[in-house]
């Protein structure tokens, strides 16, 4: 059961350019929509493990951003943003996700100057007997062919931030 729940569901609609990340937790959906919609439970689990997360900004509603830092034990530091497009609580959040400066102006990626400027994710909960089954999908907006590839290619470094996100998650569900 541990080996399935970690590991999830992860896709990439290369058609489309889409990634899709489907996963269990064992927590009720209301739970799981404060956590992904409130600073003080997202700098507990958000971004890749063994970064620690400040939140800047948080404006849970359509139009609203999410201003965040990133910095790695070695002191490496980057910004990120979502801006909220729809929130139907506790079932639905789209948001376009971007790497930001200090400031929030959405900036090109720090690892690839042919990275998408901007990811749209639609993030959905659905709820049995207490479990939470969330979906995310997520894809370029507005990109070139080629920023388009840049995604599809960064499948595999994908997979892996993204099951570690979710591992923290699942451990940080289990204590809330």
């Amino acid at each position: 059961m541990a080996e399935k729940q970690a590991a999830g569901h992860m896709t990439m609609d290369e058609k489309n350019a889409e990634l899709v990340i489907t996963r269990t937790f064992h927590a009720p959906r209301e739970l799981v929509f404060k956590v992904w919609t409130q600073a003080e439970h997202l700098s507990h689990w958000w971004g890749p493990k063994g970064f620690e997360l400040n939140v800047a900004r948080l404006d849970l509603r359509p139009g609203g951003v999410f201003h965040y830092s990133m910095k790695s034990a070695d002191g490496f530091k980057m910004w990120g943003k979502f801006v909220y497009e729809e929130i139907t609580a506790p079932e639905k959040i789209v948001f376009v996700n971007s790497f930001a400066d200090p400031e929030g102006n959405t900036i090109c990626s720090p690892f690839s100057d042919i990275w998408p400027l901007e990811v749209r994710n639609t993030l959905t909960l659905t709820e049995s007997a207490g479990t939470t089954t969330l979906s995310l999908r997520g894809g370029p907006l507005r990109a070139s062919e080629e920023e388009r590839r840049a995604f599809v290619e960064g499948f595999e470094s994908m997979k892996q931030g993204f099951g570690g996100t979710f591992d923290q998650l699942e451990a940080y569900l289990a204590n809330a």
